[in-house]
């Protein structure tokens, strides 16, 4: 069967077929790339900085002209910390601590946000407020009611009292991101277990929770970040320094005549290589959580 082709006019310019749609300006795209180069380096070199210096000695610190990188790298702050008890407690109360609270947060999210999802109940929208309004509130206005009330029960300096006090902030967060990403899930899903004669919690933990591991992901390294960079509780609510944190240690190291400056931009690089590991291995479901969470509640 022959197809008619209909030529368009040589006078008509709108109607012409742009022949390069893939095509860009060159200046916008040298724009582009200087802009993201700039953002990069400021961004990045802070951290090279960081890295560069826990490579040297005290004194080559203040070496004038500054250089970034070290003819003679010094492992001997890695060594200092590495070898302290102390120290290495200081690591083992921060990783103690933000799994703990990861895992539950995770799973008091998991079933707060199936239940404003998938279920009507009395005061269902009056919750909702409430949860939004936790999180506009600065946590510093609460130090001080967290530290009588931890002194009261008898959490003060432990861990039970860090773990429910990182709650608080943690918990409203992963509700909203959570409610947010299973109302995403089609409610057929529900529909096909209860025909399969199955209830709501095999519903939830059989199909929609492996279903939800981008959502899952994205809640659990923001709430491992916040747990394990908090610094104004962790200082307020402990004592001894066998309950101190990474924060609270690299802090520690600021003497009152001299600074360990070298162990501090050590700690401070193994402080942040949990967080980095997590988002390289992480980062596809965690941007992928965040976007298909942000939905209306």
């Amino acid at each position: 069967m022959a197809t008619t082709l209909t030529h368009l006019p040589e006078n008509r310019p709108d109607l012409r077929v742009n022949r390069t749609p893939g095509r860009k300006n060159p200046g916008k795209r040298a724009a582009t790339v200087v802009a993201l180069v700039a953002g990069a380096l400021f961004a990045g070199l802070p951290v090279l900085w960081m890295l560069s210096s826990s490579f040297k000695t005290n004194g080559e610190m203040f070496a004038f002209p500054p250089r970034l990188l070290t003819e003679n790298v010094n492992l001997g702050a890695y060594s200092e910390i590495l070898s302290d008890p102390v120290k290495v407690r200081f690591f083992v109360n921060s990783y103690v601590i933000a799994f703990a609270v990861t895992c539950l947060t995770l799973l008091v999210g998991i079933l707060a946000g199936f239940a404003f999802s998938r279920f009507e109940f009395p005061l269902k929208k009056t919750l909702n407020v409430v949860i939004v309004s936790v999180q506009a509130v600065p946590p510093i206005t609460l130090l001080i009611p967290y530290f009588g009330l931890m002194v009261g029960l008898r959490l003060y300096n432990t861990y039970p009292g860090l773990i429910l006090t990182y709650m608080v902030f943690t918990i409203p967060y992963a509700i909203i991101m959570l409610t947010g990403y299973f109302n995403t899930l089609p409610r057929e899903l529900d529909e096909a277990v209860k025909v399969d004669g199955a209830g709501p919690w095999t519903a939830l933990w059989r199909i929609l929770v492996p279903i939800a591991v981008p959502g899952l992901v994205s809640v659990g390294i923001y709430t491992f970040m916040i747990a394990w960079n908090e610094f104004l509780f962790a200082l307020t609510l402990t004592r001894t320094e066998d309950m101190r944190t990474v924060p609270i240690g690299i802090q520690l190291l600021m003497g009152q005549h001299s600074y360990e400056w070298n162990q501090m931009m050590a700690m401070s690089i193994l402080g942040c290589l949990p967080v980095l590991i997590l988002f390289l291995f992480f980062q596809r479901y965690f941007i992928g959580g965040m976007t298909a969470g942000a939905v209306k509640v």
